[in-house]
């Protein structure tokens, strides 16, 4: 799905702040939107969150740093960090060039899913928000 010069797959769930979830059988995946990466522009740093740490749902879980701003990454779920993108801290330019595949930031294990999924978005709801955003 597009909406303006945004992609937005099918499949995933978003958040508010602009983040992804890609729900798997025990593990969800998490990322920043193409319109995250997009209003950032040029990203130069990503700070991970720490393997095995517990992350609540809204909270932050790292940060994105680009040559205009530093934003912090907000949890779209609760869990336990089981995996995180070691490219990123190398290559963190995959975050503008792959949002939704090569930079993914963590893999965690969901502690309260079924209940967070609720505050999140599916592609159309997020759609329309952001082009409520760009009203």
């Amino acid at each position: 799905m597009k909406t303006h010069d945004y992609e937005i797959p099918e499949g995933l769930c978003y958040s508010k702040e602009h983040e992804w979830a890609l729900v798997k059988r025990d593990h969800v995946i998490v990322g920043i939107t193409d319109y995250a990466q997009k209003a950032l522009h040029e990203i130069v740093y990503v700070e991970l969150p720490s393997l095995g740490s517990e992350i609540k749902q809204m909270k932050t879980m790292g940060t994105v740093e680009s040559v205009k701003a530093v934003s912090e990454i907000f949890a779209p779920v609760s869990g336990k960090v089981v995996e995180i993108n070691k490219n990123l801290v190398e290559n963190p330019e995959l975050l503008n060039n792959h949002p939704y595949t090569d930079g993914w930031i963590a893999k965690v294990k969901p502690t309260s899913l079924d209940s967070e999924l609720k505050g999140l978005m599916n592609a159309q709801k997020y759609a329309e928000y952001i082009d409520k955003l760009e009203e």
